[in-house]
């Protein structure tokens, strides 16, 4: 599977350091938030990273729903369980949950469906900044901190109605930033097709941190580093 170089499985653990982490977010999602840098002081894995071990292991169902309750950092030991519930869970040795997922409908392991959604999926998430949340902000006359920038990943879910081979596609279908004093909840809607037929929708909740008023020039200046981190990753082997 795609994901084997970006995680490590080890008596029934699975780690997955900075640097797996970091390329993921840059090769597979173009996801360059600081946050998930190498260096980052605040590193986390990111979340559609998680997402898309889950789906590898326990398939692509027709309804499913992801909650993200805490940050990862660099090696923490992850157990991924299914339990008596119905929920999948992922937590460490000490019990701490970090990812709920519920699902229902038909599900299929076909590994080329999956990874195709998946990456069809990562693909569309990547966009968060700044392609989704730059026209928000600047709507709301809101922005993050430029010196330190946090966009977390809150929760997501979708619904299928049917599942099957043909390459799928995600397209933005509306956004939304509602702003409560520092914190900017961020609301994409998506909807995903087929052949170029709809067959099901999905949305994607972030949360933006530290909100200060908008500034255009330290927004152009993040954004151009954006673009900047992008064009030099494009360049690595």
């Amino acid at each position: 599977m795609f994901l084997d170089d970006f995680h490590t499985r080890t008596d029934g653990w699975i780690r997955i350091s900075a640097e797996q982490a970091s390329r993921f977010a840059k090769r597979v999602a173009g996801d360059f938030n600081p946050i998930h840098n190498v260096d980052a002081r605040r590193f986390c894995v990111p979340g559609d990273l998680l997402f898309a071990l889950v789906l590898s292991r326990y398939g692509l169902s027709q309804t499913m729903s992801f909650r993200f309750l805490s940050m990862v950092g660099d090696g923490v030991p992850l157990c991924f369980h299914e339990d008596d519930d119905g929920l999948i869970r992922v937590c460490d040795e000490q019990g701490k949950g970090y990812l709920e997922v519920t699902r229902s409908g038909e599900t299929t392991h076909d590994e080329a469906v999956v990874e195709a959604f998946t990456r069809c999926y990562v693909a569309f998430s990547g966009k968060n900044f700044p392609h989704y949340l730059k026209p928000l902000m600047e709507e709301q006359g809101v922005m993050f901190n430029p010196r330190r920038p946090l966009v977390i990943y809150d929760s997501m879910g979708f619904s299928l109605e049917r599942l099957n081979g043909r390459l799928p596609g995600l397209e933005l279908l509306d956004s939304s930033l509602s702003v409560v004093g520092k914190r900017g909840d961020a609301l994409l809607e998506f909807r995903i097709t087929a052949g170029g037929e709809e067959v099901g929708s999905g949305s994607k909740k972030l949360v933006v941190s530290g909100l200060c008023d908008y500034d255009a020039d330290a927004m152009d200046e993040v954004v151009a580093e954006f673009y900047r981190l992008k064009a030099v990753d494009e360049r690595q082997p």
